[in-house]
């Protein structure tokens, strides 16, 4: 397999305090940033229609993006979409009260109706709560099945922690940038777990399970792993850039946030993860 020319840091220059101060205080700012969103919206991470409820509107028209978000509905505009064509258009609105919306793309002169949609409260509520008990089912299986591999409380803490990071930090972000929780993200944030979990399990198994000095194992699991991780964060930037430029919001996000989590889970692998390993190895800490 092709493999990046990874640079062999030191780690013997770094106290395990110096190493996990980054990732911790990263971590502690998302967490930070979850809680002030929380006490401020009622959530920790503002959700969309999916979860919330609203309508969508199918419309073909010659009116730009910034003119059908801004300037032709009364209702908020939450988003524009631009599909199959240059002039088609998914509209997305909070409300769930079609009838004016309707009859706005109706009576346009600038704008055909194609057709219109609604998620209903009740059933953005049940989407909602699949999908935390998803993640949260993901996550406790991670758990156990990590546990059951190394019948050990530090690498297994090292792993769990890593994740949910991984998990954290994105979801931050989000916040940040105006990037709502759908159910696409929240699928990008299930295939995190399976991210995070393969380049840790990769580390330790290299560090605990085979021959060779800490450091060698360390390096000898970065050279492939970091190749795993660096291949997928260009190929995820590569489809949330193309999809940006063709007006897929949905594959944005999703590209988006799977490269924000792949840029976490390198630094939560290799700074993180190998202090936990590093203390645990020369501490004698085996239980």
């Amino acid at each position: 397999m092709f493999e990046f020319e990874v640079p062999e840091v030191d780690y013997t220059q770094y106290s395990n305090r110096q190493l996990v101060a980054v990732p911790l205080v990263v971590l502690g700012l998302a967490l930070a940033v979850l809680g002030g969103w929380y006490l401020v919206t009622g959530a920790p991470v503002s959700p969309s229609i999916d979860f919330t409820g609203g309508s969508e509107l199918t419309v073909e028209s010659s009116l730009s993006q910034a003119e059908l978000r801004d300037n032709t509905f009364d209702e908020p505009v939450v988003s524009v979409q631009q599909v199959e064509g240059e002039n088609r258009y998914i509209i997305t609105f909070d409300s769930s009260n079609l009838e004016p919306i309707e009859e706005t793309a109706r009576s346009s002169d600038q704008m055909e109706f194609l057709g219109s949609g609604t998620t209903s409260p009740i059933f953005g509520q049940e989407n909602q709560r699949l999908a935390v008990v998803g993640i949260g089912v993901a996550f406790l299986g991670m758990s156990l099945l990590v546990f059951a591999m190394f019948r050990s409380i530090v690498p297994s803490i090292a792993v769990v922690l890593s994740a949910f990071s991984d998990l954290v930090i994105p979801l931050a972000v989000m916040n940040l940038l105006g990037i709502k929780l759908s159910l696409g993200t929240v699928a990008a944030l299930l295939m995190l777990i399976g991210y995070s979990v393969d380049s840790d399990i990769l580390l330790n198994n290299h560090v605990l399970r085979r021959s060779g000095g800490f450091y060698e194992s360390t390096y000898r699991a970065m050279r492939t792993g970091v190749t795993m991780t660096l291949t997928s964060m260009a190929a995820m930037a590569v489809m949330a850039i193309s999809a940006t430029i063709f007006g897929i919001e949905l594959m944005a996000s999703i590209g988006f946030v799977l490269v924000v989590g792949l840029a976490a889970d390198l630094m939560n692998t290799y700074m993180l993860n190998v202090t936990l390993l590093r203390w645990y190895k020369y501490e004698g800490v085996k239980r």
